[in-house]
């Protein structure tokens, strides 16, 4: 039983870099409609950038969990006005070759300023060790990394569900049509929330950069799964992306566990099993599939 909760804790810890990216990725396909394959590179991003800032200024993980994403909405916001604009009314390839083309150009930019070996970032001490309860021992990073999650998908989830910017950002992202139609100035939400989604993909960065190596690579495989996770939950959908992310996690942690050659071929099994019978994903809307 002990195992089986550790188990669940590590699975959780890992699919809150998911939901927490993934969230970012389907509010940008939402509202603009791009599937951005940059994700990755800005997740990779956010974890380089906390560790310069450390090293270079000493900011503490506390403070980079607030600047880097600020930095990344920046960056996002930039990318959107000088690039992913012009492209917005032509065919979605256009813009999957913009970002692709973006994520080596970062790649390569990381690799030639900092090389290809891992990038040293100090855990915070308080987030050292683990935790006992009762005859279970946590480690204390990952039962932080899961609890941060939760609130930061919690608070955005509030801000959509409970505010009236946040309602038209949803609308938007969700039924884009359907708000278009009611008046909603879509155009207008375009920017910044491309900025945002940016912003969370650059706060799982942070989040990874005590938990995994940082390399300029790191980002290339865990964009492979989010998409896997973004079609799990459904093209667009917030919630999905979410409740996916965790999902994918806990089948990841488990499937190293007990079947490590077929742990990252059990998400794509999953990914091809739930496209099978719910071609919209399992929160998704059947005109978006």
């Amino acid at each position: 039983m002990n195992e089986i909760l550790q188990y669940t804790i590590q699975g959780l810890a890992a699919g809150s870099f998911y939901a927490v990216a993934a969230l970012g990725l389907a509010v940008i396909f939402g509202v603009l409609g791009v599937v951005n394959f940059a994700h990755g590179a800005c997740y990779m991003l956010g974890a380089v950038v906390a560790a310069v800032l450390q090293d270079v200024l000493g900011l503490s993980f506390w403070w980079a969990l607030l600047v880097v994403p600020i930095l990344l909405f920046i960056f996002g916001v930039i990318i959107e006005r000088l690039f992913v604009q012009w492209l917005l009314r032509l065919e979605p390839l256009y813009n999957f070759l913009l970002t692709f083309g973006l994520a080596l150009f970062l790649v390569d930019l990381v690799k030639r300023r900092y090389g290809v070996s891992g990038l040293p970032y100090e855990r915070p001490e308080v987030l050292t060790g683990q935790l006992t309860v009762g005859e279970l021992r946590l480690p204390t990073y990952q039962v932080f990394v899961f609890v941060f999650s939760v609130l930061v998908c919690l608070a955005v989830w509030l801000v959509m569900s409970r505010t009236r910017v946040g309602m038209i950002v949803r609308a938007a992202t969700e039924r884009p049509d359907v708000a278009r139609a009611l008046g909603v100035n879509v155009g207008r939400w375009i920017t910044p929330v491309f900025g945002f989604g940016i912003a969370l993909a650059g706060l799982a960065g942070v989040l990874a950069a005590p938990f995994r190596a940082i390399t300029a690579d790191m980002g290339s495989s865990f964009i492979i799964i989010l998409f896997a996770v973004v079609v799990i939950g459904g093209l667009g959908s917030i919630v999905g992306a979410v409740v996916a992310g965790f999902l994918v996690g806990l089948v990841e942690a488990f499937g190293q566990a007990y079947a490590p050659a077929f742990a990252q071929i059990v998400i794509f099994v999953l990914m091809a099993v739930v496209v099978l019978l719910r071609p919209a994903g399992l929160f998704g809307r059947e005109e978006r599939a």
